[in-house]
Protein backbone atom coordinates (compact mmCIF):
# COMPACT_ATOMS: atom_id res chain seq x y z
CA UNK A 1 0.00 0.00 0.00
CA UNK A 2 1.27 3.47 -0.92
CA UNK A 3 1.63 5.83 2.02
CA UNK A 4 2.05 9.59 2.36
CA UNK A 5 3.61 11.18 5.46
CA UNK A 6 2.45 14.77 5.15
CA UNK A 7 4.40 16.15 8.13
CA UNK A 8 7.99 15.00 8.67
CA UNK A 9 11.15 17.05 9.23
CA UNK A 10 13.70 15.14 7.17
CA UNK A 11 16.35 17.86 7.49
CA UNK A 12 16.95 16.43 10.97
CA UNK A 13 16.81 12.75 9.92
CA UNK A 14 19.44 10.49 8.41
CA UNK A 15 19.54 9.10 4.90
CA UNK A 16 19.02 5.66 6.45
CA UNK A 17 15.54 6.88 7.43
CA UNK A 18 14.73 7.49 3.77
CA UNK A 19 15.77 3.92 3.03
CA UNK A 20 13.57 2.53 5.81
CA UNK A 21 10.61 4.71 4.82
CA UNK A 22 10.80 3.61 1.19
CA UNK A 23 10.99 -0.04 2.24
CA UNK A 24 7.88 0.44 4.42
CA UNK A 25 5.81 1.85 1.54
CA UNK A 26 6.13 5.60 2.04
CA UNK A 27 6.27 7.08 -1.45
CA UNK A 28 5.57 10.78 -0.80
CA UNK A 29 6.25 13.20 2.02
CA UNK A 30 5.76 16.84 2.93
CA UNK A 31 8.39 18.61 4.98
CA UNK A 32 7.04 21.69 6.76
CA UNK A 33 9.41 24.48 7.68
CA UNK A 34 10.06 24.30 11.42
CA UNK A 35 12.28 25.26 14.35
CA UNK A 36 15.71 23.64 14.15
CA UNK A 37 16.23 23.33 17.91
CA UNK A 38 17.87 26.61 18.79
CA UNK A 39 17.18 30.25 17.89
CA UNK A 40 18.46 31.39 14.52
CA UNK A 41 20.31 34.66 14.75
CA UNK A 42 19.83 36.20 11.32
CA UNK A 43 17.45 36.12 8.38
CA UNK A 44 20.01 34.57 6.05
CA UNK A 45 19.91 31.30 7.95
CA UNK A 46 16.21 31.03 7.13
CA UNK A 47 16.86 31.66 3.46
CA UNK A 48 19.46 28.88 3.32
CA UNK A 49 17.11 26.55 5.19
CA UNK A 50 14.21 27.25 2.82
CA UNK A 51 16.53 26.67 -0.14
CA UNK A 52 17.48 23.28 1.27
CA UNK A 53 13.79 22.31 1.50
CA UNK A 54 13.22 22.96 -2.19
CA UNK A 55 16.66 21.68 -3.23
CA UNK A 56 18.85 19.21 -1.38
CA UNK A 57 16.07 17.47 0.58
CA UNK A 58 13.98 17.04 -2.56
CA UNK A 59 17.01 15.44 -4.23
CA UNK A 60 17.87 13.26 -1.22
CA UNK A 61 14.33 11.86 -1.02
CA UNK A 62 14.27 11.20 -4.75
CA UNK A 63 17.39 9.06 -4.45
CA UNK A 64 15.14 6.51 -2.73
CA UNK A 65 12.08 6.94 -4.94
CA UNK A 66 10.25 9.22 -2.50
CA UNK A 67 8.49 12.32 -3.80
CA UNK A 68 9.37 15.31 -1.60
CA UNK A 69 7.24 18.42 -1.23
CA UNK A 70 7.30 21.09 1.46
CA UNK A 71 5.34 23.85 3.09
CA UNK A 72 7.04 27.16 3.81
CA UNK A 73 6.30 29.42 6.74
CA UNK A 74 7.57 31.01 9.91
CA UNK A 75 7.16 28.53 12.75
CA UNK A 76 5.44 30.01 15.82
CA UNK A 77 8.45 29.18 17.99
CA UNK A 78 10.44 31.68 15.92
CA UNK A 79 7.99 34.58 15.77
CA UNK A 80 8.92 36.09 19.13
CA UNK A 81 12.23 37.46 17.82
CA UNK A 82 10.37 40.29 16.15
CA UNK A 83 13.13 41.86 14.08
CA UNK A 84 14.25 38.56 12.57
CA UNK A 85 10.66 37.39 12.10
CA UNK A 86 9.82 40.53 10.15
CA UNK A 87 12.75 39.87 7.84
CA UNK A 88 11.64 36.28 7.29
CA UNK A 89 8.18 37.50 6.33
CA UNK A 90 9.79 39.45 3.50
CA UNK A 91 11.36 36.20 2.21
CA UNK A 92 8.20 34.13 2.21
CA UNK A 93 6.50 35.42 -0.98
CA UNK A 94 9.46 34.34 -3.15
CA UNK A 95 9.40 30.83 -1.72
CA UNK A 96 5.63 30.46 -1.78
CA UNK A 97 5.86 30.59 -5.59
CA UNK A 98 8.18 27.54 -5.83
CA UNK A 99 6.75 24.51 -7.63
CA UNK A 100 7.38 22.03 -4.81
CA UNK A 101 5.81 24.26 -2.14
CA UNK A 102 2.30 22.92 -1.55
CA UNK A 103 1.19 25.07 1.36
CA UNK A 104 1.92 27.69 4.00
CA UNK A 105 3.21 26.20 7.22
CA UNK A 106 3.68 25.21 9.75
CA UNK A 107 2.16 28.28 11.37
CA UNK A 108 0.15 28.83 14.52
CA UNK A 109 0.87 29.03 18.23
CA UNK A 110 3.55 27.88 20.66
CA UNK A 111 3.33 30.03 23.83
CA UNK A 112 0.31 31.96 22.49
CA UNK A 113 1.99 35.38 22.68
CA UNK A 114 0.79 38.55 20.92
CA UNK A 115 3.69 38.28 18.46
CA UNK A 116 2.76 34.72 17.58
CA UNK A 117 -0.80 35.85 16.91
CA UNK A 118 0.34 38.76 14.73
CA UNK A 119 2.59 36.66 12.50
CA UNK A 120 0.03 33.85 12.39
CA UNK A 121 -2.56 36.29 11.04
CA UNK A 122 -0.10 37.69 8.49
CA UNK A 123 0.69 34.21 7.20
CA UNK A 124 -2.99 33.38 6.91
CA UNK A 125 -3.23 36.45 4.69
CA UNK A 126 -0.37 35.09 2.58
CA UNK A 127 -2.19 31.78 2.18
CA UNK A 128 -5.23 33.62 0.85
CA UNK A 129 -3.07 35.79 -1.43
CA UNK A 130 -1.16 32.81 -2.90
CA UNK A 131 -4.22 30.52 -2.95
CA UNK A 132 -2.42 27.86 -0.92
CA UNK A 133 -3.67 25.50 1.80
CA UNK A 134 -2.39 26.01 5.34
CA UNK A 135 -0.77 23.59 7.81
CA UNK A 136 -1.33 24.79 11.38
CA UNK A 137 0.67 23.79 14.46
CA UNK A 138 -1.41 23.63 17.63
CA UNK A 139 0.40 24.40 20.90
CA UNK A 140 1.68 21.58 23.07
CA UNK A 141 0.71 23.50 26.23
CA UNK A 142 -2.87 24.57 26.90
CA UNK A 143 -3.77 22.92 23.60
CA UNK A 144 -7.54 23.12 23.92
CA UNK A 145 -7.61 26.89 24.51
CA UNK A 146 -4.95 27.43 21.84
CA UNK A 147 -6.96 25.47 19.31
CA UNK A 148 -10.07 27.55 20.03
CA UNK A 149 -8.11 30.77 19.35
CA UNK A 150 -6.58 29.16 16.26
CA UNK A 151 -10.02 28.43 14.82
CA UNK A 152 -11.11 32.02 15.56
CA UNK A 153 -8.13 33.26 13.51
CA UNK A 154 -8.96 30.85 10.69
CA UNK A 155 -12.54 32.15 10.56
CA UNK A 156 -11.41 35.79 10.64
CA UNK A 157 -8.93 35.24 7.78
CA UNK A 158 -11.68 34.49 5.28
CA UNK A 159 -9.97 31.33 4.04
CA UNK A 160 -12.20 28.41 3.20
CA UNK A 161 -11.97 26.00 6.16
CA UNK A 162 -11.48 22.98 3.90
CA UNK A 163 -8.14 24.55 2.89
CA UNK A 164 -6.89 24.40 6.50
CA UNK A 165 -5.27 21.37 8.16
CA UNK A 166 -5.02 21.80 11.91
CA UNK A 167 -2.33 19.41 13.14
CA UNK A 168 -1.22 17.70 16.38
CA UNK A 169 -4.80 17.03 17.47
CA UNK A 170 -5.78 15.00 20.51
CA UNK A 171 -9.04 13.72 21.95
CA UNK A 172 -9.61 17.23 23.38
CA UNK A 173 -9.44 19.07 20.04
CA UNK A 174 -10.47 16.82 17.15
CA UNK A 175 -14.19 17.47 17.45
CA UNK A 176 -13.92 21.27 17.44
CA UNK A 177 -11.59 21.15 14.42
CA UNK A 178 -13.92 18.93 12.41
CA UNK A 179 -16.95 20.99 13.46
CA UNK A 180 -15.18 24.09 12.11
CA UNK A 181 -14.95 22.42 8.68
CA UNK A 182 -11.15 22.08 8.81
CA UNK A 183 -9.08 18.94 8.35
CA UNK A 184 -7.78 17.28 11.53
CA UNK A 185 -4.18 16.03 11.50
CA UNK A 186 -2.66 13.75 14.13
CA UNK A 187 1.04 13.28 14.86
CA UNK A 188 1.81 9.75 16.02
CA UNK A 189 4.66 9.75 18.53
CA UNK A 190 6.43 7.19 20.70
CA UNK A 191 5.54 8.86 24.01
CA UNK A 192 3.61 12.11 23.48
CA UNK A 193 0.98 13.72 21.24
CA UNK A 194 -0.85 10.64 19.89
CA UNK A 195 -0.13 6.92 19.70
CA UNK A 196 -1.46 4.11 17.53
CA UNK A 197 -4.10 2.68 19.92
CA UNK A 198 -5.53 6.13 20.68
CA UNK A 199 -5.61 6.93 16.96
CA UNK A 200 -7.47 3.73 16.21
CA UNK A 201 -10.01 4.68 18.88
CA UNK A 202 -10.48 8.14 17.35
CA UNK A 203 -11.03 6.65 13.89
CA UNK A 204 -13.64 4.29 15.29
CA UNK A 205 -15.47 7.26 16.81
CA UNK A 206 -15.10 9.89 14.08
CA UNK A 207 -14.59 7.89 10.88
CA UNK A 208 -12.10 8.81 8.17
CA UNK A 209 -13.48 12.00 6.60
CA UNK A 210 -11.06 14.96 6.78
CA UNK A 211 -8.71 13.09 9.12
CA UNK A 212 -5.00 12.52 8.49
CA UNK A 213 -2.00 11.06 10.32
CA UNK A 214 1.70 11.82 10.19
CA UNK A 215 4.91 11.09 12.08
CA UNK A 216 6.08 14.72 12.59
CA UNK A 217 9.49 13.07 13.08
CA UNK A 218 12.25 15.55 13.85
CA UNK A 219 15.49 15.85 15.89
CA UNK A 220 13.77 14.66 19.07
CA UNK A 221 12.65 11.17 20.10
CA UNK A 222 10.31 10.34 17.23
CA UNK A 223 9.74 7.67 14.61
CA UNK A 224 9.64 8.19 10.81
CA UNK A 225 7.75 4.90 10.43
CA UNK A 226 4.72 5.86 12.50
CA UNK A 227 2.45 6.13 9.43
CA UNK A 228 3.00 2.49 8.36
CA UNK A 229 2.85 1.40 12.00
CA UNK A 230 -0.52 3.10 12.43
CA UNK A 231 -1.73 1.51 9.20
CA UNK A 232 -0.82 -1.87 10.65
CA UNK A 233 -2.60 -1.03 13.92
CA UNK A 234 -5.73 -0.18 11.93
CA UNK A 235 -5.43 -3.46 10.04
CA UNK A 236 -5.10 -5.44 13.28
CA UNK A 237 -8.13 -3.60 14.66
CA UNK A 238 -10.23 -4.82 11.73
CA UNK A 239 -10.42 -1.69 9.58
CA UNK A 240 -10.99 -2.49 5.89
CA UNK A 241 -8.13 -1.77 3.50
CA UNK A 242 -10.09 1.03 1.82
CA UNK A 243 -10.29 2.93 5.14
CA UNK A 244 -6.59 2.46 5.78
CA UNK A 245 -5.78 3.74 2.30
CA UNK A 246 -8.02 6.74 2.90
CA UNK A 247 -6.07 7.71 6.01
CA UNK A 248 -2.53 7.04 4.79
CA UNK A 249 -2.92 8.14 1.17
CA UNK A 250 -6.18 9.51 -0.22
CA UNK A 251 -6.85 12.12 2.47
CA UNK A 252 -3.44 13.84 2.50
CA UNK A 253 -3.42 13.73 -1.31
CA UNK A 254 -6.87 15.32 -1.45
CA UNK A 255 -5.94 18.07 0.99
CA UNK A 256 -2.61 19.11 -0.52
CA UNK A 257 -3.86 18.74 -4.09
CA UNK A 258 -5.70 21.98 -3.36
CA UNK A 259 -2.35 23.70 -3.90
CA UNK A 260 -2.43 22.76 -7.60
CA UNK A 261 1.23 21.69 -7.24
CA UNK A 262 1.07 18.17 -5.80
CA UNK A 263 2.43 16.45 -8.87
CA UNK A 264 2.47 12.74 -8.05
CA UNK A 265 2.81 11.72 -11.68
CA UNK A 266 1.67 8.33 -12.91
CA UNK A 267 4.23 6.30 -11.00
CA UNK A 268 3.94 7.25 -7.32
CA UNK A 269 5.60 4.34 -5.62
CA UNK A 270 7.54 3.40 -8.74
CA UNK A 271 9.77 6.41 -9.33
CA UNK A 272 12.97 6.05 -11.32
CA UNK A 273 16.08 6.02 -9.13
CA UNK A 274 19.60 6.89 -10.20
CA UNK A 275 22.03 7.15 -7.31
CA UNK A 276 24.84 8.05 -9.69
CA UNK A 277 23.40 11.55 -9.72
CA UNK A 278 24.92 14.37 -7.69
CA UNK A 279 23.48 17.49 -6.09
CA UNK A 280 26.03 20.29 -6.39
CA UNK A 281 28.76 17.65 -6.25
CA UNK A 282 27.24 15.70 -3.37
CA UNK A 283 25.98 12.13 -3.31
CA UNK A 284 23.90 10.28 -0.72
CA UNK A 285 26.33 7.36 -1.03
CA UNK A 286 29.39 6.61 1.07
CA UNK A 287 31.08 3.93 -1.00
CA UNK A 288 27.94 1.90 -1.74
CA UNK A 289 27.16 0.66 -5.21
CA UNK A 290 24.70 3.12 -6.77
CA UNK A 291 21.16 1.87 -7.25
CA UNK A 292 19.72 2.52 -10.70
CA UNK A 293 16.07 1.67 -11.33
CA UNK A 294 13.89 2.55 -14.31
CA UNK A 295 10.19 3.10 -13.57
CA UNK A 296 8.02 0.39 -15.08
Amino acid sequence: MRMFDHHIHMTSRTTDDYQAMAAAGIVAIIEPAFWVGQPRRNVGTFEDYFLSLVGWERFRAGQFGILHFCTIGLNPKETNSTEIASGVMELLPDFLEKESVVGVGEVGFDDQTPEEKRFFEQQMDLAVEFNLPVLIHTPHRDKKAGTRVTLDIVRASGIEPQRVLVDHNTEDTIEMVLDAGCWAGHSIYPHTKMDEPRMVALLRKYGTERITINSAADWGISDPLKVPKTAQAMREAGFPERDIETIVWSNPVAFFSQSGRLDLGEHAGDQPIDQRQLWEGNSVLRGQTPVVKIAS
